[in-house]
């Protein structure tokens, strides 16, 4: 258990990380406290790249509503990129190429408050380097999107997400 222990981590690791933070998540919908975690860290220069699934996540609705919170993160030049081939599993966080978090929890509200799901965090540079290799892999297989996509995304979606918002807790 002891979710609510594994989002302060979280967001320890985040604060704390000094070069690099890289996020691979099915799911990536960062309350505001992490959006603004997320946000100061750049602005210490911290290179902070985020991988999620396209077309090949679970629900519809998840993925709109996740890209409602993008605009503060892109605009603080948060690198998100969206991974084409299948359904993205992985859910995995590499601090500063040293520290790694791999397991089940998405990087959502829920997973952190309510899903029983367990991480397995490992402090090892050579494991880190064999991890970030696999996240580049992917990552050479996505599209980055970018602020100027986030900004012309169609009205319909912007309406979808303004209604769908209020929902995101239940996701």
């Amino acid at each position: 258990g002891g979710s609510a222990s594994m989002r302060l981590m979280y967001l320890g690791a985040i604060t704390a990380a000094e070069r690099s933070i890289d996020i691979a998540a099915a799911y990536f919908i960062p309350d505001r406290l992490m959006t603004e975690e997320l946000v100061e860290v750049r602005k210490r220069g911290v290179r902070i790249r985020v991988l999620v699934p396209d077309k090949h996540t679970d629900s519809q609705v998840v993925r709109i509503v996740s890209r409602r919170e993008w605009g503060p993160l892109l605009e603080s030049g948060v690198e998100i990129y969206e991974y084409e081939p299948t359904m993205l599993h992985t859910k995995m966080l590499i601090f500063d190429g040293f520290m790694v978090s791999v397991g089940s929890t998405n990087f959502d509200t829920r997973s952190f408050e309510l899903n029983d799901e367990a991480s397995l965090n490992v402090y090892d540079a050579s494991f880190a380097a064999d991890m970030t290799r696999l996240f580049e892999s992917d990552l050479s297989r996505a599209t980055r999107y970018c602020l100027e996509d986030w900004r012309s995304r169609p009205l319909a979606q912007k309406i979808a997400e303004g209604i769908l918002l209020p929902l995101r807790a239940q996701l």
